[in-house]
C-alpha cells in the first residue's frame, strides 16, 4: 500500500480525498491546506493527518502527491514534489503563466517522476466509449467535433477573482477534449466572448458566455460553446461527425425513467453539477494514476497535454480581444 498526500481541501480536494480514502492500494496519509477548518473536515472523514508542505516533502514514505489546491500554488508544489522524487497528480491548470508552466515541466522532466494532469473528462465512461469507437473507424475520418459545456450557475465574484478566468478554468477541459477527438492538433482558433449572465464577470474582465472554433491543418473543425448558466442543470455533450456517420455522447441523468402522457413526454433533468456528473471519471483518473505509478506505465494525460491546453487558452484570450483567428503554436 502506497502512502500519499493531498494538497487542497476545497470542493475538488474533497472529491479526491473521498476517492483516495476508498482506494484499496493507497493510504491517504496527509492533508495540507492553510484553511484549518477545511483540512480538519477532510481529516475527520478520511483519517488523514493534517500536515505542512515541508513535512510532506521531507517524508520519503510519501510516494505520490495529489495537488488540488489553489491554482496559484500548483507549480510551486509540483516542483517541490519533483525535487523530492514524488509522483505528481496535478489539477489543471499547472499555472496561469505559460513561462511558469514551462519551468515546472522542466523540473518534472529533470526529476523523471510520473506526472498526470487532472483532465478527468478523458476518463468519463461515455466519452471514453465515444473515443474508442472513433479510433476503431466506426464513423470514418473525423470532419467536425461539437462540444457543449454549460455550468448550471455562475461562480461567485470571490471565487472568480481567485481563479484564472473562464477560459483557463472551464474551457481548458474542452480544449483538451477537442485535441483528444480531432486526431490532429489545431493550428487556428477563433473565440468570441460576452457578458450576458452575471455582471461581475465583466467587472473582472472575464466572459460568462463564449464560443470557439478550432481548425486543424487538414481542415477538421471543432466548435465549443460555453455558458455559466443552464437552467436545466449541468450540460455536458459531445458530438463527432465523420465521413460515415456520427457519434454522440449526451447528458447523464439520475435515472433513465421517462413519463409519456397526453400533453408531454418528460424525464429527469441532467445532474446538477460536476461532482455528480463526473463522479465515475474522478475515481477512474485516480485509479489510472495509481496504476501507472505501480507499474511504471506513462499516464495517458501528461504535463504536455496540460501545456498544450494552456496554449489554446492563451490563443482564445487573444482572439476574443482581437476579433480575429489566432495562429496556434505548440
Amino acid at each position: 500500500m502506497l502512502d500519499v498526500c493531498l494538497f487542497g481541501a476545497g470542493l475538488i480536494g474533497q472529491v479526491h480525498a473521498a476517492n483516495l480514502a476508498r482506494h484499496p492500494r493507497v493510504r491517504l496519509r496527509y492533508i495540507v491546506d492553510p484553511n484549518r477548518e477545511a483540512a480538519s473536515k477532510v481529516s475527520a472523514l478520511t483519517g488523514a493527518e493534517i500536515a505542512d508542505t515541508q513535512t510532506v516533502m521531507n517524508d520519503r514514505s510519501i510516494r505520490m502527491v495529489f495537488i488540488a489546491s489553489a491554482t496559484r500554488t500548483h507549480a510551486d508544489l509540483a516542483m517541490a514534489a519533483a525535487a523530492s522524487g514524488k509522483a505528481i497528480f496535478c489539477e489543471k491548470p499547472i499555472d496561469l503563466d505559460l513561462k511558469r508552466t514551462d519551468q515546472c515541466l522542466a523540473a518534472v522532466e529533470k526529476a523523471a517522476v510520473p506526472f498526470q494532469i487532472g483532465f478527468n473528462r478523458r476518463f468519463d465512461p461515455s466519452f471514453r466509449a465515444l473515443k474508442a469507437r472513433l479510433a476503431q473507424g466506426e464513423i470514418g475520418a473525423v470532419e467536425q467535433v461539437i462540444i457543449t459545456s454549460r455550468d448550471p450557475e455562475p461562480e461567485t465574484e470571490e471565487a472568480l477573482a481567485g481563479g484564472g478566468g473562464v477560459f483557463r478554468e472551464m474551457t481548458i477541459h474542452d480544449f483538451d477534449m477537442a485535441r483528444n477527438l480531432l486526431g490532429e492538433e489545431p493550428v487556428e482558433l477563433f473565440a468570441t466572448g460576452s457578458s450576458l449572465v452575471a455582471p461581475h464577470y465583466a467587472k473582472l474582465g472575464d466572459y460568462d458566455t463564449a464560443m470557439f472554433v478550432l481548425r486543424t491543418s487538414s481542415g477538421r473543425q471543432c466548435h465549443i460553446n460555453n455558458s455559466v448558466r443552464a437552467a436545466y442543470g449541468y450540460d455536458q455533450r459531445i458530438e463527432v461527425h465523420g465521413a460515415d456517420g456520427m457519434l454522440r455522447a449526451g447528458n447523464r441523468m439520475p435515472t433513465s425513467v421517462e413519463m409519456s402522457g397526453a400533453k408531454a413526454i418528460s424525464r429527469d433533468k441532467p445532474y446538477y453539477f460536476f461532482v455528480e456528473r463526473y463522479a465515475e471519471s474522478y475515481a477512474a483518473e485516480i485509479d489510472h494514476f495509481i496504476t501507472c505509478v505501480e507499474t511504471g506505465r506513462r499516464p495517458e494525460v501528461t504535463a504536455s497535454d496540460g501545456r498544450k491546453a494552456m496554449i489554446l487558452c492563451e490563443a482564445a484570450l487573444a482572439s476574443a480581444k482581437s476579433g480575429r483567428f489566432e495562429t496556434v503554436r505548440f
